[in-house]
């Protein structure tokens, strides 16, 4: 299938596409807010004003200064398909970037319409410090980027705020900029250019309570963790007194999140709230009440709209998320009644499709190829070489779930309110099969809506199968220019 007729296929169920004009040019472009969207990487909402032993004091003042989103998620818990959804807004498997940028997987279309591009053809100038991490990166017309790598040595922090100043200076259009950190990522560097300045160790720190688990090893890990996310704090500090002193604080809608949960057990990699769950923090000054905790279901998928109705446009009527502007500006509504993510495939050592659905107590999760082992769990234990003795010495219940995310069967439901680390599996619980039976509908409806290829259990099959296949190849290009079109579309190979 040539890739327009695909990406034609792909939006048919979304509204009207955008065509030449579609956005139009805004009159009063000095009147427009700054969007200034802070990306770290790879940290759930372990800061101290989430109630987290990691002391941010940065990241806390601007949840003071506006609202801190209790129950934030990604759409899919890997740093391509996450940053591929607020890009454009879709889901992954609706925009194609279902993993890794670096392992060759990328959206189907190129013209798949973006925040970018949309807030460019605007009038704002676009700008972003640090990787784009979606294919094709030329697909987002940004006016700047600089510090174009990962950076996951950590080498010339002090780069991003005065890559910062520099674009932030550069005109008087509003601007649109995007600053993506490479804290918290893998390694955990326990302290660099002497920050953070009090550095923890394991004797200070506990495992996360998602872990279930505990070792001198993984408490070390976390105390590093937790230096990486009080390290990024600072340099948010830094960040925030350059736009200070260019003078356009004022008029600023700052946005900070994490772009999936911390690459730990039970975290990144998982359809679990510890890969999926986020820090969110919106700060607009002058816009409306400060110092909230707003406890509805929000998705990262809706700060697309939310940018576009603050920067005075139209929504696009494809874009399956909902505008924050009004709980911006003061309401505390709660925007939808569930929320939704998946997980595909990371790299090409851990694909495991799944679909999961939340609403304000329980969650399910559907495991497509239930039955198969989920090769994710020994890809994430080999990182850690006390997870499997710590998980044998663990309680009957912490190391059954464990085995559950080796094995896992069909479908998985919680109690997020008695049980928010998912250690208790109630699916097949007669007690609960009234909640059970209402998620597996508003699943599949969703799935259904959104024209998720793996709607028929069949192809996900497939595709898992496929990628195992692979070997751990890094450079298959099936799945890249045929593994959409064949197996998602469901057509005959080439």
């Amino acid at each position: 299938m040539k890739s327009t007729a695909l990406f034609l296929l792909l939006l048919a169920g979304y509204g009207t596409i955008y065509g030449k004009g579609y956005l139009r040019t805004l009159e009063g472009q000095k009147d427009k807010p700054n969007i200034l969207f802070i990306v770290s990487e790879d940290n759930g909402p372990e800061l101290s004003c989430y109630g987290a032993p990691a002391h941010t004091p940065v990241l806390d003042g601007l949840a003071r200064r506006g609202v801190r989103f209790q129950r934030a998620y990604v759409p899919q818990a890997g740093c391509s398909p996450s940053r591929a959804s607020f890009l454009t807004g879709l889901y992954p498997h609706q925009n194609g970037q279902i993993g890794l940028a670096t392992w060759k997987y990328g959206m189907y279309n190129p013209h798949t319409p973006n925040l970018v591009n949309s807030l460019k053809a605007s009038g704002y100038r676009t700008g972003i410090i640090g990787k784009i991490h979606v294919n094709p990166e030329d697909a987002f017309d940004f006016d700047f980027h600089t510090i174009k790598e990962a950076n996951f040595k950590r080498t010339g922090l002090d780069r991003y705020a005065k890559a910062a100043a520099e674009f932030m200076r550069g005109g008087e259009e509003p601007f649109y900029l995007q600053v993506n950190y490479p804290d918290a990522h893998d390694p955990f560097l326990a302290q660099v250019d002497g920050l953070p300045e009090k550095v923890l160790t394991g004797k200070d720190v506990e495992t996360l309570p998602y872990h279930g688990v505990t070792s001198d090893e993984l408490k070390q890990k976390v105390a590093d963790y937790y230096n990486s996310i009080m390290r990024l704090d600072a340099l948010v500090g830094v960040l925030l007194d350059s736009l200070r002193a260019v003078g356009k604080y004022e008029n600023t809608l700052i946005v900070y999140i994490g772009d999936h949960g911390a690459d730990m057990l039970r975290g990144k990699r998982t359809s679990y709230e510890g890969g999926t769950r986020i820090p969110m923090i919106i700060s607009w000054p002058g816009s409306g009440r400060t110092g909230r905790v707003y406890e509805g279901l929000v998705s990262t998928i809706d700060l697309f709209p939310t940018f576009m109705e603050v920067s005075g446009n139209p929504i696009p009527s494809h874009l399956p998320g909902c505008s924050l502007a009004g709980v911006i500006r003061g309401s505390d509504r709660p925007i939808r009644e569930r929320l939704f993510t998946e997980y595909n495939v990371h790299s090409n050592h851990n694909p495991y499709p799944q679909r999961a659905v939340r609403d304000g107590r329980f969650k399910l999760i559907h495991n497509l190829v239930a039955g198969y082992e989920n090769p994710g769990y020994a890809y994430t234990n080999g990182l850690y070489p006390s997870a499997d003795s710590a998980i044998a010495a663990a309680p009957e219940k912490i190391a059954a779930a464990y085995q559950r995310m080796k094995r896992p069967p069909e479908f998985e439901l919680y109690d997020l309110v008695e049980d928010p680390y998912e250690w208790n599996n109630l699916s097949g619980d007669p007690r609960y099969e009234r909640e059970a039976a209402t998620l597996r509908e508003a699943l599949l409806e969703w799935q259904r809506n959104t024209r998720d290829p793996f709607l028929d259990p069949s192809v996900a099959e497939r595709f898992f199968l496929e990628v195992m296949e692979t070997g751990n190849k890094k450079l298959d290009l099936r799945y890249h220019d045929y593994m959409y079109p064949d197996i998602a579309f469901n057509n005959d190979p080439k």
